[in-house]
């Protein structure tokens, strides 16, 4: 008895474990969030920032690699050394470099916002690759293609329409929150923030393509999760660090001290980067990159409150409609997607074989007229039925 609790628990805490990593990330891309933004106000350069970013990503997990997944290492062919250098220029490059980009010309909270396009889009570019199959017929597959268009419909409400600013209850009648949020206004005009809505949206198709190239990366290191992020760490490094001379001309934008622009580089590089596509490989491996991207919702309430609070950050309603909308849209394909695992849980064992021929008294027909065959010989007693079928089916392999 004892021992069946213990692996009840054990398999109540494994099913788990991908819902309690994509929770702990959300929480993690937040703190990143307030962070970068606090840090890119202060003037630094976001190319710079990812740069530092994937250099302390790089520094953090590659020793857990060499240690813990030395032996019997995945050769690198050119295909998947092409395929990592993709990733590599998809996330670190023009991801991020696209999303703090448009985070410093619009709000933590917004550019949150936006990036819950993400499984709508790695559902779309899923059924490019042929990754995910829609049946029409099926109300998962409706919920899915539903979902996108609710999605897509959110991001241009709120790339659109701004709509007057809604008070919340504990920023309302703030000195200290109107004097900042004025500030945020006047360094926000409107062409500014449809500048970054377009980036954050460009920042969020890289990073849904992150997703479905790093969900076929893993079959080749399925067994290697921490050599692939750290490969794709030190190639963004370089990578990055390439587009920063072509971008920055000025030596002091490298300067870097003991302050919040360290911290958000180590933060950002640890938690966001490091921890965080290894954690994400795992779940992908374990769920499909559909499922590592439907948590999104819970960072933009966390970002909403701490943003609140430490940035006065105002929301407008044309945001909040349209998060509302883009939400709606994100549990719609999530709740499609799992109804495809529950039905993708039956065996291979218990599904019919497919019929591949009927032969009739030695002659090939079709079922129908071999079971009409049989129905007359059964009624007619006077002729002594001599019909022989035989129903050949395809192989199990």
């Amino acid at each position: 008895m004892g021992s069946e609790k213990l692996r009840s628990y054990a398999n109540f805490f494994e099913n788990s474990m991908p819902y309690f990593a994509m929770i702990l990330l959300q929480f993690g891309y937040a703190g990143m969030n307030i962070i970068t933004k606090l840090s890119l106000n202060g003037g630094m350069s976001h190319y710079v920032l990812v740069v530092y970013r994937h250099a302390f990503a790089t520094i953090a997990i590659a020793p857990f690699a060499i240690i813990f997944e030395r032996k019997a290492q995945p050769k690198i062919t050119f295909p998947i050394f092409m395929q990592i250098l993709l990733l590599a220029l998809l996330g670190p490059v023009i991801d991020q470099n696209l999303y703090y980009a448009g985070l410093k010309l619009t709000s933590p909270t917004f550019s949150c916002a936006m990036s819950n396009m993400l499984p709508a889009m790695t559902f779309a570019i899923a059924v490019l690759c042929r990754m995910e199959i829609i049946n029409m017929k099926k109300l998962r597959c409706q919920a899915k293609v539903v979902g996108t268009l609710l999605t897509v419909a959110g991001a241009m409400l709120m790339t659109l329409y701004k709509g007057p600013i809604l008070d919340l209850l504990w920023t309302k009648d703030s000195p200290h929150s109107n004097q900042i949020s004025t500030n945020i206004t006047r360094s926000s005009s409107k062409n500014n923030w449809l500048i970054g809505s377009i980036l954050l949206i460009i920042a969020t198709l890289a990073w849904s393509s992150l997703f479905v190239l790093q969900a076929r990366a893993i079959e080749t290191y399925k067994n290697h999760q921490l050599t692939l992020t750290s490969l794709i760490c030190f190639f963004g490094t370089l990578l990055a660090f390439a587009a920063t001379l072509v971008m920055e001309h000025k030596v002091s934008v490298w300067t870097i001290g003991w302050d919040m622009n360290l911290l958000a580089s180590a933060y950002a590089g640890i938690v966001a980067s490091s921890i965080s596509y290894y954690v994400q490989g795992l779940v992908i491996k374990k769920k499909g990159p559909v499922f590592a991207t439907s948590f999104s919702p819970l960072m933009m309430i966390i970002v909403a409150i701490m943003g609140s609070f430490f940035l006065a950050e105002q929301i407008f309603l044309g945001s909040a409609i349209g998060s509302i909308l883009v939400v709606i849209g994100l549990y719609s394909v999530l709740w499609g997607k799992h109804k495809e695992q529950l039905e993708s849980k039956v065996a291979p064992d218990d599904k019919p074989l497919p019929i591949k021929g009927v032969w009739v008294n030695g002659n090939k027909g079709t079922l129908s007229e071999a079971i009409d065959q049989l129905s007359e010989a059964k009624s007619d007693q006077k002729v002594e039925s001599n019909i022989s079928l035989v129903i050949i089916n395809y192989n199990k392999s």
